[in-house]
């Protein structure tokens, strides 16, 4: 089942910082880019790692612990030793409110 959940108020995501959400079984990165909001999986592919809490440079996040970059639209891993994309999710924002769409997961995400 697909949702859409309200996950934070705009003002609290820093330009260019991450911020890890959890949303029906799934770890969220958001990242702010001026009005635009991305929403990615929080997990690198290559290493357990937090991507809310790597550097953002031109629109790709690093991963803090072996540098594996990740573009925040399309989650496609730029650099190695990461070989995988990480998920993407739909991002709305609506006056103040950030809204993130997910599959339902019991699980969570792989």
């Amino acid at each position: 089942m697909i949702e859409r959940h309200r996950v934070a108020a705009f003002d609290q995501l820093a330009e260019s910082a991450g911020l890890r959400v959890d949303v029906a079984g799934h770890r969220i990165a958001l990242f702010r880019l001026g009005d635009d909001v991305y929403a990615i999986g929080d997990r690198c592919s290559h290493a357990e790692a937090s991507l809310a809490e790597g550097e953002v440079f031109d629109g790709a996040v690093e991963c803090p612990r072996h540098g594996s970059e990740f573009d925040l639209r399309t989650g496609r891993s730029e650099s190695l030793p990461a070989t995988r994309p990480v998920p993407t999710y739909t991002v709305e924002v609506e006056g103040t409110d950030v809204f993130v769409t997910v599959e339902s997961s019991e699980g969570g995400e792989a």
